[in-house]
């Protein structure tokens, strides 16, 4: 179900002391945070704007794709329609859940954040993507809870540079400061404290993020 956006915790109590440098990356195979079977390249399939407009073609000695021409207002009905069929329990459209990951790198742009927090900020966010967790209420509150996480984990943010992050968070996604805070620890719980994340995780999203950056 999607996380309430009401009755939230209104500090940070019962969070980790994330002020110190922690290692980023376990190694694969190890099973903190794999509590989900989670694929980092299936929010971002280059296949899912193609739909019912690809046509695949089978020759003797080789196969070949032909994508026909579509206004870009239909592909993105297609692919939202296509990613419903498939992920009915998540409540927000594919192409708004890429709107929003947009948002997150923009801003963690404008924090000189690295490419390895936003990839880390993006496992997470899709992570309560494809629970379920998110809605139109909580959407933004998610990604700015996520990218702070990410932040702490994987940055070393003194606290005047975790209040600007705040600052910056608050004025991107327009909502309190205080709710953020309280839902950041709804995040942490939802994610199972699963904040370490395996190298197979983050790698795909790096690779793709410094290629944009």
């Amino acid at each position: 179900e999607p996380l309430p956006c009401s009755a939230l915790p209104r500090h940070g109590a019962g969070l980790p002391d994330l002020g110190a440098r922690w290692v980023l990356l376990k190694t694969p195979g190890s099973d903190v945070g794999d509590t989900l079977e989670y694929n980092p390249n299936l929010l971002d399939d280059p296949q899912w704007p193609c739909g019912k407009h690809k046509r695949v073609l089978i020759f003797a000695s080789y196969m070949t794709t032909v994508i026909e021409y579509v206004k870009p207002s239909d592909l993105k009905k297609d692919m939202n329609e296509t990613f419903r069929e498939k992920f009915p329990h998540v409540k927000l459209t594919l192409s708004k859940i890429r709107s929003l990951k947009r948002e997150m790198r923009s801003l963690s742009e404008e924090c000189s954040l690295e490419p390895v927090t936003v990839a880390m900020a993006y496992v997470y966010f899709e992570k309560l993507v494809l629970q379920g967790k998110l809605s139109k209420q909580n959407r933004k509150l998610c990604a700015g809870a996520c990218v702070l996480l990410a932040a702490k984990i994987s940055s070393d943010l003194r606290k005047s540079g975790v209040k600007q992050l705040i600052d910056k968070l608050e004025e991107r996604f327009r909502f309190n400061r205080r709710d953020l805070i309280g839902f950041e620890f709804t995040v942490l719980v939802a994610l199972e404290l699963a904040l370490y994340l395996p190298e197979n995780q983050v790698l795909p999203h790096y690779r793709r993020l410094t290629q944009q950056f």
